[in-house]
């Protein structure tokens, strides 16, 4: 692979509110090897009705005040930027709002990311095209017809595509993460692709990756124990990390060419070890026709090969042939 694979630990709202929380999860995201940490900037009167519905798995506070709770200050926002600077990550950020990607704008990020939800808000996806950054999409909730006009409405405006393939299932069954996905989007959209796991699985990474994903996004907590929406679906420190390695491994394996001949070349010892010559497992006596019953094929290897076994029957030996002795051509007849 020309390129590392780009793990996002996707932080969102497990901070729950909490801007010591949320700078301790820049930190741990650094321990285990992501590349880059995303929030997400909720401006609850911007983004949603009081009375708009809380997603099945998190019922615990209107959805409102649950947005406006857990909110950070543009100063908090930029000190969290300088944390993931200075831990050398990418600071990444879902806009839910016309009015996020702006606050995003004033914080300099370098590419913004598109939730699956907001798919649909052509206005959104045109204001986050029009800074020319690249746009990462979440398509977790979308048809093609959706995407299609998404994608149009990101590159019409000037912006760069990355397409994750997502499923938003909250944990996401393994059968449902639809992997296949990722191929039709390279080829429909021309764009680089990668995953978005909300799966409860360590595995489903590194297979992403032998699939071609270049990006992969995972949800990273202090505790799957912590209250919030995002808490209970995401990994440990311990689970991040271990995914981490395994994409990696992935990486090594894909980036890794190997020509089969040099490699047998490269063998000849463990070929002699471990393969077989033609040998005699009884006396053959000096100008006796040889039988099969007389040949056997044992260890080491380096003699007269096995396929050659059906040419040394009917030949007659040259020499008297002691029982089991690797067969050459200077014992047999011309």
């Amino acid at each position: 692979m020309d390129e590392s694979v780009f793990v996002i630990a996707e932080i969102g709202s497990v901070h729950d509110g909490s801007f010591g929380n949320a700078l301790k999860l820049v930190d741990l995201a650094a321990g285990v090897g992501a590349d880059a940490v995303k929030f997400q900037m909720h401006i609850a009167e911007a983004e949603t009705l009081r009375d708009a519905p809380m997603p099945p798995y998190f019922s615990g506070e209107p959805r409102f005040e649950y947005f406006q709770r857990t909110a950070f200050e543009m100063e908090q926002w930029a000190d969290l930027m300088a944390a993931a600077d200075g831990q050398g990550l990418a600071f990444l950020c879902s806009a839910f709002s016309v009015e996020a990607v702006n606050r995003l704008e004033e914080l300099q990020v370098t590419a913004h990311k598109v939730p699956s939800g907001e798919v649909t808000n052509i206005p959104l996806l045109k204001e986050m095209g029009r800074t020319g950054k690249t746009v990462y999409l979440s398509s977790g909730m979308s048809s093609w017809a959706e995407l299609d006009e998404a994608v149009a409405a990101v590159r019409d405006a000037g912006g760069d595509l990355v397409m994750l393939q997502c499923t938003s299932a909250y944990p996401c069954p393994i059968e449902q993460l639809g992997l296949n996905v990722m191929s039709e989007m390279r080829a429909r959209y021309d764009a680089p692709v990668g995953l978005s796991d909300h799966s409860l699985s360590v595995h489903v990474a590194p297979v992403a990756v032998a699939l071609g994903a270049t990006v992969v996004e995972k949800h990273l907590t202090i505790s799957t124990d912590m209250y919030g929406s995002d808490a209970a679906h995401s990994l440990s420190p311990e689970q991040f990390s271990r995914m981490v390695d395994a994409v990696r491994e992935a990486e090594r394996l894909l980036a890794a060419k190997v020509d089969k001949d040099e490699m047998a070349r490269n063998m000849e010892e463990m070929k002699r070890i471990f393969e077989k010559s033609i040998v005699s497992v009884t006396d053959i006596p000096r100008g006796a026709v040889i039988t099969m019953d007389m040949l056997g094929l044992k260890k080491p290897g380096g003699g007269l090969p096995p396929r050659d076994l059906d040419t040394v029957a009917g030949q007659r030996a040259r020499v008297a042939i002691p029982k089991d002795t690797i067969l050459s051509l200077d014992c047999l007849s011309d």
